[in-house]
């Protein structure tokens, strides 16, 4: 790959664990939309109502979220330029997720602050990744 410069060490292990860390959103995504009758009977009322009153469009951005960071993070170990693109895709879908949780649903009530910092790391993680892939292309680690 012309004029590209080789990544440095650390350069690897971000990229690695940027894919287990995405592979591990993937998961969440699967065991939120296999989730059969009697576990979601199992939740708390308020709960189950949250996810019973889940729109098709916060599923979809979760979808995009997660299984587009996880391309984009094989992209960064691939060192190819679609990281970037994808990382922000997957950023959009992140930020449509949060929009709903905090602004267009009962689920800072229901969940409560503490219940709120993994969705508050999940928001800075996307952040950091659009940055990472920029910083990449910025020094030529990708092609």
């Amino acid at each position: 790959m012309s004029g590209e410069i080789r990544p440095q060490p650390w350069y690897w292990v971000v990229a690695v664990l940027a894919l287990l860390w995405n592979l591990f959103g993937c998961w969440a995504y699967w065991l939120q939309v296999t989730m059969t009758e009697a576990q979601l009977a199992a939740l708390p009322p308020a709960q189950r109502a949250l996810y019973t009153s889940l729109p098709t469009w916060v599923t979809a951005a979760f979808a995009i979220a997660v299984f587009g960071a996880a391309l984009a993070s094989l992209m960064l170990l691939l060192r190819r330029r679609a990281a970037e693109p994808l990382f922000l895709l997957s950023l959009a879908g992140v930020v449509a997720q949060q929009v709903h949780m905090y602004f267009l649903s009962d689920t800072l009530r229901v969940i409560g602050g503490r219940g709120m910092v993994m969705p508050a790391l999940v928001l800075a993680m996307a952040i950091f990744l659009v940055w990472f892939a920029r910083r990449a292309i910025a020094n030529r680690w990708l092609g």
